[in-house]
């Protein structure tokens, strides 16, 4: 016996993700003693929600280049081969694969590609809310967290530090904050 979930001011359709209302942001550890904090400043994607939430979809892309971790000596060290050679790979890409509940909670699980190299990420979910906008539209608003493996895809420079430690961190924590509004026919 299947059922579908309500959601309060759930409205089903095709939403185009808002950037300038909108964050894809990371967070590294550094030098082993702090944390650094990035964001991508260019990115677009498309959400489908479906009828049955269970059947809804995401797909987005990110323009690596577009980096800003407020540094721009480190961020032009990002963009290179070292790290993402946005060069030869200039974007970042999701594509969910499935969207489920876990308990009171939601997950989109999806394929995340990096320099080439696809694997699979579980992204935990909260959904913000539907309603208006000032501007006869309609928006929604999404929140999600992962963590990923750097080396998993391709960017995996090593820079140890004397007596120990790396200089940036394996595991990044991503954070997205997503604004989204609902296409027109």
């Amino acid at each position: 016996m299947t059922s579908t979930v309500q959601i309060p001011g759930y409205i089903a359709g095709t939403w185009d993700i808002d950037a300038s209302h909108s964050t894809v942001g990371f967070s590294v550890r550094h030098m082993m003693v702090s944390k650094v904090r990035g964001y991508f400043r260019e990115f677009t994607g498309e959400i489908v929600t479906a009828e049955n939430p269970a059947d809804s979809t995401v797909t987005a892309t990110v323009d690596l280049g577009s980096i800003d971790t407020r540094q721009e000596q480190r961020d032009a060290h990002i963009r290179s081969a070292d790290f993402f050679d946005a060069e030869n790979h200039p974007q970042m890409t999701f594509r969910s694969t499935a969207v489920r509940t876990d308990g009171a909670d939601w997950v989109v699980e999806g394929d995340l590609t990096i320099k080439g190299n696809t694997k699979p990420v579980t992204l935990a979910l909260e959904l913000n809310g539907f309603g208006p906008d000032a501007y006869g539209g309609t928006r929604a608003g999404f929140s999600a967290r992962t963590e990923i493996s750097r080396s998993e895809f391709g960017v995996d420079i090593q820079m140890p530090m004397d007596g120990g430690g790396v200089v940036v961190g394996d595991k990044i924590a991503v954070e997205l904050e997503i604004e989204a509004v609902l296409r027109t026919a």
